[in-house]
C-alpha cells in the first residue's frame, strides 16, 4: 500500500511571518531577539558574579515565558581562503608574499583538524491571547458569512496590529533586560526570520561567506 506523502510545510507549525512577527497556525505570535554573547572568562570574578545576578534577576522579573534558541553551524571557509590566494598573486613584496603563502598553509591546516563554528544566540518571545467573553462579539464579526472580504481582512488586521502591540511590550522588556546585563540584541526583521528557519531545516549547509573587513 502505497503512503501519501505529506509536504513538509504541513508539519510546521508557521502560517506566515508578518512584518517581522511570526504567525502561528493556532494564531499564537512570536518574535525573535537576537542577542550577542559575553566571555565571561575576560572578566574579573567580582565582574562574573555581578552579570550572572544581574541575569537571574533579569529572568525572576519577567511574567511570561521564553525561549533560548543558540544556533551553531560550520562556518565556510573557502571564500576568505580564495581572497588571500587573490592577493597573495598581486603581491609584490617578497616577505609579504611568503609570510601571506604561510598563513593560507596554516589557515588550511587549521580547519582540516578543527571545525569553525559560528554561534548565534537567539530570544523567542511569545504572545498568547486570551479569549474572554467581551471578545466573542468582536470574533464573530471576523468570520461571519455575511461580511464580505474586505471587512474581514481589515478586522483580522486590527486583531493583528493590536496583539502585536502587546507582543512588541514584550520584547521592549527582553531588550531592557539584557541592556543591563551588558548584552546588546536587536529584533529581527521578516528577511532575517525567514532566514534563520531556512537554516533551521537546513541543518546541513555551511554558514555563509566569512565577513571580511
Amino acid at each position: 500500500m502505497a503512503l501519501n506523502a505529506k509536504a513538509t510545510q504541513e508539519f510546521i507549525p508557521i502560517k506566515e511571518v508578518r512584518d517581522g512577527i511570526i504567525v502561528l497556525k493556532n494564531e499564537e505570535l512570536r518574535a525573535i531577539v537576537l542577542a550577542n554573547s559575553i566571555n565571561l572568562s575576560l572578566k574579573s570574578t567580582d565582574e562574573q558574579r555581578a552579570t550572572i545576578l544581574q541575569f537571574q534577576n533579569f529572568l525572576n522579573t519577567l511574567d511570561f515565558p521564553i525561549q533560548i534558541s543558540i544556533q551553531s553551524r560550520r562556518l565556510d571557509i573557502r571564500p576568505y581562503l580564495l581572497l588571500l590566494e587573490n592577493r597573495l598573486k598581486v603581491q609584490t613584496e617578497p616577505l609579504l608574499k611568503l609570510q601571506t603563502k604561510e598563513y593560507i598553509e596554516f589557515i588550511k591546516n587549521f580547519t582540516d583538524t578543527v571545525s569553525i563554528m559560528t554561534k548565534s544566540f537567539f530570544v523567542v518571545v511569545p504572545y498568547t491571547h486570551t479569549v474572554l467573553k467581551s471578545d466573542a462579539g468582536f470574533f464573530d464579526k471576523i468570520f461571519s458569512k455575511k461580511k464580505n472580504k474586505e471587512e474581514a481582512r481589515a478586522l483580522q488586521q486590527v486583531d493583528f496590529e493590536e496583539k502585536r502591540s502587546q507582543l512588541e511590550e514584550r520584547v521592549s522588556v527582553i531588550q531592557q533586560g539584557l541592556g543591563r546585563c551588558g548584552i546588546n540584541s536587536a529584533q529581527l526583521g521578516t528577511e532575517e526570520v525567514v532566514e534563520v528557519f531556512y537554516k533551521v531545516f537546513n541543518p546541513g549547509e555551511l554558514e555563509g561567506k566569512i565577513k571580511v573587513e
